[in-house]
């Protein structure tokens, strides 16, 4: 009798009761990819489509273990990284998994509000620079982000390519910029690989606020790409093929009274199996 595996993909993130960002938003991306989703919960948030209205914190021990006790047990095949809030978070999860270093990391950096405050303090951005970019094989910022850690402002196309240039000089491997707050009439993504080389992407901008999740689904769905054995270059590509139809296809949907999500499940693919070797 022949054995099988799932691609598994985990994501070490925070929570989102109303289904639409952090580790639910991630999860259904995987599952919609065919992945097998394992999760390692950060924070636990209160919030809906209108925002954030409270977080509670989830114990470094926790985290910690939480890591160990999924990789001793279902091995994943990628791993994509949500929110990390604190210094000692980002030291928590940096000795969980620098002992994988063969394992594909997406790192969501995940710094301002939609408001444009920043999120984490400048302490916790070091050492995320320091120490996370080195294990992941692509950030995926978007402008507000880039804006903090290129230190400049990004507000156009030609910023996206100065920024992005900053941040690879960080010790990153590849970096994709994500270009969704351009005020123009497409969205223009860059994605600084390895090679040097800058591939450019564009998209349909649709006239919607159902975006809540959307850098969470994007950077899950790079992984499970990973995850399935794409190349990076593939993955970070079809990985954005796969947000930007999730956003059409619930951009006429009405779910809460903010922000809505996106509809992961346009085309839901089965759980992959894999043969054993």
């Amino acid at each position: 009798m022949k054995t099988y595996k799932y691609p598994s993909a985990l994501t070490i993130a925070g929570f989102d009761g109303s289904g639409g960002a952090g580790i639910q938003a991630d999860i259904k991306t995987f599952s919609a990819l065919g992945c097998y989703a394992t999760s390692v919960l950060t924070a636990l948030p209160v919030q809906n489509t209108t925002g954030v209205k409270n977080i509670f914190p989830i114990s470094y021990q926790a985290v910690s273990e939480q890591i160990k006790s999924i990789f001793e047990d279902i091995f994943p095949d990628a791993v994509k990284i949500g929110m990390v809030h604190t210094s000692e978070l980002v030291e928590t999860i940096v000795k969980g998994l620098q002992k994988y270093p063969k394992t594909p990391l997406v790192f969501d950096p995940v710094m301002v509000a939609t408001s444009g405050h920043k999120l984490i303090e400048d302490e916790t951005i070091k050492s995320i620079v320091e120490k996370l970019f080195p294990l992941a094989d692509v950030i995926t910022p978007n402008m507000d982000e880039a804006a903090v850690l290129a230190e400049m402002k990004v507000e156009t196309l030609e910023d996206m390519k100065k920024a992005g240039e900053k941040i690879m000089k960080m010790g990153c491997k590849s970096v994709l910029m994500k270009g969704g707050h351009l005020k123009s009439d497409k969205i223009t993504s860059l994605y600084f690989a390895e090679n040097s080389q800058v591939y450019s992407y564009e998209f349909e901008k649709y006239d919607t606020s159902n975006t809540h999740g959307s850098g969470c689904t994007l950077s899950s769905a790079i992984a499970a790409y990973l995850a399935q054995g794409k190349e990076l270059v593939e993955a970070v590509k079809l990985g954005q093929d796969f947000a930007h139809n999730a956003i059409n296809h619930g951009k006429d949907v009405k779910t809460g009274e903010g922000n809505g999500p996106l509809n992961h499940f346009f085309n839901p693919q089965k759980l992959i199996k894999n043969e054993l070797e």
